[in-house]
């Protein structure tokens, strides 16, 4: 289902890439199975009732279903081929990492749909899942959009380690796939979305990991960390700070909970 990929030259990609590595794929998969798989995503009213919605100030009109036992046969047969030894093998090789290690929890992942007005601001992802001793190597998004127009957003942007210039931008076009290595440099972001409300922007992302560390692990674990563009100088210096504020002030409170439960 997955089409024939010559990894010697996806691996020559990877390596050349700016400003971090990556690599992208059209036609990525079979046609006719990409389109069972955009017609057995729910709508976006449906995938409300069963996923995750994030409404803050960095993830906005955004939903994901993380649990496979929900997902459609075609859905749960693509998330099968993404964890395959097969594709993993082409990854590892690809970016020179041994031991990749798909999720099957999909911490993250699974069926994402963002909806008009929704937005996802550049960012790294979390490095580490602690209890599983994880550390995070790969993001792999597939784009499910049959019809997608450019004034609609919704791009992926790469951007660079001081959040400067962007170096690439990818519409999210019908079986394209995006694949890049996640580190504390490999900011990325989504443009906001402005598709008409019967529409959404759709994809499918699943993470790999490794039990070893990266070369550029420093023993400390984060978070995801947003950062604002250059032109977004209210959301960097008051929106965004103001997010990250009332975070820590909830975190703080659940802790406490945690810590009073203990004690009785």
């Amino acid at each position: 289902m997955i089409n024939p990929i010559n990894v010697g030259e996806l691996r020559e990609k990877v390596r050349s890439a700016t400003p971090f590595p990556f690599f992208a794929i059209d036609n990525f998969l079979d046609p006719v199975f990409a389109r069972q798989v955009y017609d057995s995503f729910p709508s976006f009213q449906d995938a409300m009732k069963v996923g995750v919605t994030f409404k803050t100030v960095n993830e906005k009109q955004k939903i994901q279903i993380t649990d496979s036992t929900k997902f459609a046969p075609h859905v749960f047969e693509l998330n099968r081929l993404l964890a395959a030894p097969e594709w993993t093998g082409i990854l590892s090789e690809a970016f020179d990492i041994p031991n990749l290690l798909s999720d099957d929890k999909l911490v993250g992942g699974g069926m994402h749909q963002t909806g008009s007005r929704g937005r996802l601001d550049v960012h790294v992802d979390f490095n580490y899942i602690a209890e599983r001793q994880l550390h995070r190597r790969l993001n792999v998004l597939v784009y499910l959009n049959p019809v997608w127009q450019a004034e609609w957003g919704g791009n992926l942007e790469l951007w660079d380690r001081k959040v400067e210039r962007c170096d690439h931008s990818f519409q999210p076009l019908f079986n394209r796939c995006v694949a890049f290595e996640t580190s504390d440099i490999s900011y990325h972001g989504v443009t906001a979305v402005n598709c008409p409300p019967e529409h959404a922007r759709r994809s499918f992302a699943t993470y790999y990991y490794t039990k070893e560390p990266p070369s550029h692990w420093k023993g400390e674990s984060h978070d995801t960390i947003f950062r604002s563009r250059p032109d977004e100088v209210v959301r960097g210096r008051v929106l965004m700070p103001a997010e990250r504020a009332a975070r820590f002030a909830q975190q703080s409170v659940q802790k406490l909970k945690r810590g009073i439960r203990r004690m009785f």
